[in-house]
């Protein structure tokens, strides 16, 4: 031994180094032991890749064993590099014990341990699924978001271990559940308090998970979470799995070391996998494993419930975007989790696919922003995406190209979503007896397929001003045989005034049984000047006696005067079973003061039993001033069953003084269930001074019917000068949602000066449902103290709420301004929210002052994503015989 230390110390003083006396018994004994792992390895023919997987210790624990100046290798890894290389174990641990026996034994609370502070990490650096991407800039890098955190079941269940882990006790924790179903954002949520009192987080991972956990577990020092996501990576490694378990144990039970948490997420099969016990006889190669997380895991499951529904719906509602996007797909199933960690990987895959894969799904989302339903016919899909492609991509397709490009896109991302899966269409079931309906389901032969919901709505957004090529309409007029979808397609091509392939899909949709298409085809025909041809394709419907080709005949007989051949068509179709068409042209007879042929006409509907016939006939009397008559026709009314003929019969009694008669016959029209007589019940309560009673009555009419005798209440009290009454109305009404009344109350106010009070009423009506108190409020303030900026702040608070008019003031107050492209964008989201007119006025107004360019810019750009709105004339002039898809005008 005296031999050893003599050579120890002349190969350190070669080295440079001066070994002090005090240090170099301990220097010299590490240095030796090293030496004789080294020796030992050179002649077992062993490598150092090869001794880790012998020694079943991690790759960085062998090297640095055997690193010179590295710290004094622990009992454990001696051991285990003793056996796997042949020396005696006690030789070496009594020459470990001399090294380590002048250096200070740090207690298990002094060493640092491995991880760091909680609020050093990342979400995403422990695996929690990003859930969205947002960009600071053209070009900035995207950064990955979470939405806010419902807390579900299992969240109540990790909170009691955190608890119990602050109070000094040592839990573990094992989340079990399906792919992307919140486990591991669950475990993240749990352990942020901990952050605070400093605690650390270690996630072993490098150079493998189970490596890493193996090297370093002993080390661990109180107050650390043990970060196991993915636990299998850990408990089910072939070679250490049962090792690592068995040293979670010892370290849970190591009272020196508590508290610690030790935290993991498990898929169901593992779970499964772990709990099953082996057959007598037969290896157990789960044993530590399954003792280890009996009465440890927790279930999460696939899908948010009621509860968890509600109260995401409230955080989007408080502006998280990203729930609120999520709920518009997820909301019916409740898979949020699965929808919000596989949007940024179903995007990235869009972007990076093939050129046949990218074809494929771009054909899928104009399918389903133009209306198509869920179910894509795979057949559909191929033809269609031939224009998609460049011509290079387009000559470089291979003979199999639709199958591989079929299958890169069935591949599944985080929470088994694909972005174009094949389905399975479910058969209706009907009880027996039903009638059939118009098509099946998927009348279409051959595969389908489904778009993701997330590339769907971002098809919605970033295609939106795109027209599909001519591969598109080919394929869907020759493939699509699903009424309602080739309707739907025919209404998008008319949209985008690409009028020869609306007028074949129309077609198309009538030849299938569309009930509608031949009815909708007709008025584009008669909208054309070509009444003739629209006469010819209603006729066969009408005379197989099709109540909607009968009623679009008879109008457009009355429209060209001829009344006669107007009323034999209601007839035919009062006999085909829809009457109302008589009382809608007796209407217009009484309107033109042929009083005479309109009675006429409500006698025939009278007598087809309809109630409403003697109703209209009293009230018709009454104008003429034959009060006698027409109180007789209301009585026969009220005999028919018509309690709305009782409140009729009420209204000329209060007319005609008779308080008490009106009152009767309104309590018994209440006591019949009619709404309408409550309001004038209440109406007369007011008027004789009982305000409580009238009230009560107003609330009950306004409960089982349009608020309108609340709103009626409102007025009158404001104009008494009793405004918080008249507010307590009119937030009652609200309420009922009815909301004008609010508004009203915030003009006044306006107009009265009261400008705090006025803003108020209509923020709380816009609360409620009207956003465009906010639009009437700005206007008045235009006109009162022409504050633009304070009117424009409304104007937009309105636009945000929902109002989509509110748009027009401001596009119009940008152009004013010279802010051109401020009022195109306005436009455009006037447009987006459904009132295609501002763009079209944009268009209009340039053409009027000679700027013909801009102005066919804007509205190609309008055509081609379908926002003609009030554009029509403009169209017909420019390009009368419709656009090809490509945007070049159709020729006649």
């Amino acid at each position: 031994m005296a031999d050893e230390d003599e050579r120890w110390r002349t190969h350190l003083a070669a080295g440079g180094e001066q070994v002090n006396d005090e240090q170099g018994k301990p220097d010299v004994a590490l240095a030796e032991l090293r030496q004789r792992l080294n020796d030992r390895l050179a002649v077992s023919g062993l490598n150092k890749t090869q001794l880790v997987r012998r020694s079943g210790l991690a790759r960085t624990t062998v090297w640095s064993a055997f690193q010179p100046g590295g710290p004094t290798p622990s009992a454990r890894t001696l051991a285990a590099l003793a056996k796997a290389l042949g020396l005696p174990v006690e030789e070496l641990l009594e020459i470990r014990r001399t090294a380590k026996a002048e250096e200070a034994e740090p207690t298990i609370e002094e060493e640092s341990g491995p991880g760091k502070p909680i609020d050093q990490w990342e979400p995403h650096d422990l695996e929690v699924h990003s859930a969205g991407t947002a960009t600071d800039g053209a070009d900035s890098p995207r950064r990955r978001q979470l939405p806010g955190y419902v807390l579900r079941a299992h969240d109540r269940t990790l909170a009691e271990a955190v608890r119990h882990a602050q109070a000094g006790r040592s839990r573990m924790v094992v989340l079990v559940g399906t792919s992307s179903t919140g486990k591991t954002r669950a475990c993240w949520e749990a352990v942020r308090p901990l952050a605070n009192a400093g605690w650390r987080l270690w996630h072993p991972f490098d150079p493998t998970r189970a490596e890493a956990a193996l090297d370093a577990i002993e080390r661990v020092r109180p107050q650390t979470v043990v970060w196991l996501n993915e636990a299998q990576h850990y408990l089910g490694d072939a070679h250490v799995g049962e090792q690592i378990a068995a040293a979670l144990h010892a370290l849970l039970i190591d009272e020196r070391r508590m508290p610690v948490l030790v935290l993991g997420t498990l898929w169901p099969e593992y779970d499964r996998q772990y709990a099953a016990v082996s057959a007598p006889g037969r290896s157990d190669p789960h044993g530590r494993v399954r003792e280890l997380l009996s009465g440890r895991t927790v279930s999460v499951p696939d899908s948010f419930d009621a509860e968890a529904l509600d109260a995401a719906t409230v955080l989007a509602q408080g502006g998280d975007r990203l729930l609120a996007d999520a709920l518009t797909r997820a909301g019916n199933h409740g898979r949020v989790t699965q929808d919000l960690a596989g949007a940024p990987e179903l995007l990235r895959r869009y972007e990076h696919s093939s050129p046949a894969a990218r074809a494929l799904l771009e054909v899928a989302m104009d399918a389903r922003r133009l209306g198509v339903g869920l179910h894509l016919p795979q057949t559909f899909l191929i033809d269609a995406a031939s224009d998609y492609l460049t011509d290079t991509d387009y000559d470089n397709l291979a003979d199999d190209w639709a199958e591989v490009a079929f299958d890169e896109l069935a591949e599944p991302v985080h929470g088994k979503q694909a972005p174009l899966r094949r389905v399975t269409v479910r058969p209706p079931l009907r009880p027996p007896g039903t009638a059939r309906l118009v098509a099946p389901l998927s009348s279409t032969p051959g595969p389908v397929f489904r778009l993701a919901d997330y590339l769907e709505q971002h098809g919605h957004e970033t295609r939106r001003l795109a027209c599909p090529p001519a591969s598109f309409w080919y394929a869907a007029h020759a493939i699509i045989t699903n009424p309602d979808d080739l309707k739907t397609l025919a209404e998008a091509a008319r949209a985008r005034h690409r009028l020869q392939w609306a007028h074949h899909l129309m077609h198309r949709a009538a030849d299938t049984g569309h009930p509608d298409a031949l009815q909708r085809l007709a008025t584009w025909f008669e909208d054309a000047g070509n009444r003739q041809e629209a006469e010819a394709l209603l006729r066969p419907a009408a005379d197989a006696g099709d109540p909607r080709a009968l009623t679009s005949l008879a109008l457009q007989r009355e429209n060209e005067g001829d009344l006669e051949g107007a009323e034999a068509l209601a007839q035919q179709a009062a006999d085909a079973g829809y009457p109302r068409l008589r009382a809608l042209l007796a209407s217009w007879r009484e309107e033109d003061g042929d009083r005479e042929r309109a009675e006429a006409l409500v006698w025939k509907f009278a007598d087809d039993g309809e109630p409403d016939a003697l109703r209209i006939l009293a009230s018709w009397r009454r104008e003429a001033g034959d009060d006698d008559g027409a109180e007789a026709l209301a009585q026969q009314a009220v005999d028919a069953g018509d309690s709305r003929a009782l409140a009729l019969l009420a209204g000329w009694r209060r007319e005609a003084g008779d308080d008490d008669g009106a009152e009767a016959l309104a309590q018994q029209a209440v006591d019949a269930g009619d709404w309408y007589a409550l309001t004038l019940l209440a109406e007369q309560r007011e008027e004789a001074g009982d305000l409580e009673e009238a009230e009560i009555l107003a609330q009950q009419a306004a409960d089982a019917g349009p608020p309108t005798a609340l709103a009626s209440l409102v007025s009158r009290r404001e104009n008494a000068g009793e405004h918080e009454r008249a507010e307590a109305l009119a937030q009652r009404a609200a309420d009922a949602g009815h909301c004008n009344p609010l508004t009203l109350l915030a003009i006044r106010r306006e107009e009265a000066g009261d400008h705090e009070k006025a803003e108020a009423l209509a923020r709380r009506a816009a609360e409620a449902g009207n956003p465009n108190a906010l639009t009437f409020l700005a206007l008045r303030v235009i006109e009162g103290t022409g504050d633009r900026a304070k009117a424009e702040e409304l104007v937009q608070q309105a636009a945000d709420a929902g109002d989509r008019h509110a748009f027009d003031f401001l596009a119009d107050w940008r152009e004013e301004a010279g802010d051109i492209e401020g009022a195109v964008a306005l436009a455009w989201q006037a447009a987006e929210a459904g009132n295609p007119n501002v763009l079209a006025r944009l268009v209009y107004r340039w053409e009027g002052i000679g700027d013909h360019e801009r102005a066919e810019v804007l509205a190609r750009q309008a055509v081609d994503a379908g926002r003609t709105g009030e554009m029509g004339r403009l169209l017909k002039a420019r390009w009368p015989y419709g656009l090809d898809p490509d945007g070049t005008p159709t020729a006649p």
